[in-house]
């Protein structure tokens, strides 16, 4: 028994210095986990250890309990051989219950030593008990803090990714909207040259001097109102 909760110990102990130089590694954690699960089965035996020893010192108690009853029945029969003055009855008597004290004695002693074992044995299963929820809890601290730092750099790249797609699209859209002004200019462009080949030169001196087809009108509707005149 002894043997099972040294093994439980060293394994859980163990556990405590991988968990210590493997914090992020996922082997680690496995490890610590498969360490913990042994553990657990080394507790398991050790109950039924203690159930066993608890049994053996009931068992004990019970046989000292029957001893002491059996010395309460011959002290009587000594007792009653005494008045009676049969001293070789009493004697007999006597001799018998030295012979169920010695076996008191024994038992005492024997549920004495199932005592000793169960409280042993009971105070190494609390400290296991309590070696596996500390693992437990620092495991689940590890594992939740690997989670929280995973979705933080998960989280710290994609906003890398898109501050540099947004980058990109922005120097795109300058890029479309430079190309779209420069296509503006060359139609304004192309119909100003298209305006210049299309009119007339000769239309153009005649009306720089005045003599459109609109001035010779008017010019003609003048003198002719000056005709009229009386």
């Amino acid at each position: 028994m002894s043997s099972i909760i040294e093994k439980l110990l060293t394994a859980l102990r163990g556990g405590v210095r991988e968990m210590g130089e493997a914090v992020m590694d996922a082997d680690g954690v496995r490890a610590i986990e498969r360490e913990i699960d042994t553990a657990k089965g080394h507790i398991e035996d050790a109950k039924r250890s203690l159930t066993d020893v608890i049994a053996h010192k009931l068992e004990a108690d019970a046989t000292t309990k029957s001893l002491r009853l059996d010395i309460a029945k011959r002290e009587a029969e000594a007792l009653a051989a005494l008045k009676q003055n049969d001293e070789a009855l009493a004697l007999q008597a006597a001799e018998h219950i030295a012979r169920l004290e010695t076996g008191v004695n024994e038992q005492l002693a024997i549920s004495q030593r199932y005592n000793e074992q169960i409280q042993r044995l009971k105070s190494n299963i609390q400290k296991a008990e309590k070696l596996i929820a500390d693992n437990e809890r620092d495991l689940a601290v590890v594992q939740t803090t690997d989670k929280v730092q995973k979705a933080t750099l998960q989280i710290a790249d994609n906003a890398a990714a898109h501050n540099a797609n947004l980058g990109s699209a922005r120097e795109t859209l300058e890029r479309i909207k430079r190309s779209q002004q420069m296509t503006d200019y060359q139609i304004e462009a192309g119909e100003e040259l298209q305006a210049e080949r299309n009119e007339d030169p000769l239309a153009k001196r005649l009306e720089a001097a005045g003599l459109t087809g609109d001035s010779r009108s008017a010019r003609d509707i003048l003198e002719r109102l000056k005709a009229q005149k009386p």
